[in-house]
């Protein structure tokens, strides 16, 4: 019986995964920045979040990440989500990622001329935008320590609001628990900002085939917003 992971995951890119040894990080780094017609699940980024604390996780991660954000235009969707996932890491991640990301900031910036075209749209526009916000954020320091402070806080609200313990607030692992049926994050993340909407509500047991669907549906307004982008 396959893993829990691999009942959305098309069947090519699963096969990849086994043949190329992909470690858990580098999957789940695959995941969130797919082809996929959807953004990647705050819950996902959230998960790949926590092992960015882990020496060897973090090497995988960053190195999937820069992979991917250097693949051909036809997979806009891979820039993009990894420019989505980036942005998230930087904020709720260990701060090694935005480390990196200023050593190797070329490699965004030359994001910010990105073109792809297809079927008559320029697909090439939400790269540009994310690459260029997220330039600006990695080279502002004060407002980046702003934009983790805040990203920090709203974590540390939704644990308080029963969904978890409290984690310390820095470079050590995040602990997130599944008490409402999914994985803790930082409230209303939308990849770009965060929306102080409260605590999540919990959630009772659903069918496997309704979990399946969750997992693909927008959980919040932001990421709905991201799932029109990537149709």
């Amino acid at each position: 019986k396959f893993p829990y992971i691999f009942l959305n995951m098309p069947i090519h890119r699963h096969i990849k995964n086994v043949v190329h040894n992909y470690t858990d990080s580098e999957r789940k780094v695959r995941e969130a920045t797919s082809n996929d017609p959807w953004g990647p699940s705050s819950t996902l980024m959230a998960e790949i979040a926590d092992k960015t604390h882990n020496v060897m996780a973090f090497t995988e991660i960053m190195q999937m990440i820069w992979r991917r954000l250097n693949d051909k235009s036809k997979n806009w969707r891979h820039v993009y989500k990894a420019l989505v996932l980036l942005d998230y890491l930087t904020k709720t991640g260990s701060e090694k990622v935005a480390t990196q990301c200023r050593e190797n900031i070329h490699s965004i910036e030359t994001l910010r001329d990105f073109e792809y075209v297809e079927d008559g749209k320029d697909r090439g526009q939400t790269v540009r935008e994310k690459a260029r916000n997220l330039s600006m954020l990695l080279r502002d320091e004060e407002r980046l320590k702003e934009e983790r402070s805040k990203a920090l806080l709203a974590r540390d609200r939704l644990m308080h609001g029963g969904l978890g313990s409290t984690a310390s607030v820095g470079d050590s692992p995040i602990k997130y628990s599944i008490s409402s049926g999914r994985s803790s994050y930082p409230a209303g993340y939308s990849g770009t900002s965060f929306l102080e909407k409260g605590t999540l509500p919990p959630k009772s047991p659903v069918p496997h085939s309704a979990t399946e669907l969750e997992s693909v549906r927008p959980q919040s307004a932001g990421e709905e917003q991201l799932h029109l982008q990537l149709a």
